[in-house]
């Protein structure tokens, strides 16, 4: 689930007080390939916070890992999409969806799509 245009604070205070766990993309954080086995193995729900900016301190102290996915400068849907690579171990790219209404079949040149 994504959720935007809510007050941040109370999002993470939400998230916490339901027994969430909260990881911050950052470029000031733990190298990701240190802390994505911790992060793993955690069995809590897992609420990925992206800043932009200017992220407030005060959100690097709420944070359960704050993760440097790169320490140089990154757009924030690749560091999501870096993340959740590394998180779901470099396996989702093979992996077929249940109940997938179209294929598409890779190729070298051109589209192939086929109905399922």
């Amino acid at each position: 689930m994504i959720e935007t245009a809510k007050p941040w604070r109370a999002t993470v205070s939400e998230w916490r007080k339901s027994g969430g766990v909260v990881v911050h993309l950052t470029a000031y954080g733990m190298p990701l390939p240190k802390i994505i086995n911790e992060i793993r193995e955690s069995r809590s729900d897992k609420l990925i916070v992206v800043g932009a900016e200017k992220v407030p301190g005060e959100l690097f102290a709420l944070a359960d890992w704050n993760v440097a996915v790169t320490n140089q400068p990154i757009s924030e849907v690749s560091a999501l999409g870096i993340f959740l690579d590394w998180y779901f171990d470099h396996s989702r790219l093979e992996g077929k969806f249940q109940g997938a209404k179209l294929e598409i079949i890779p190729t070298e040149h051109g589209k192939k799509v086929v109905m399922a």
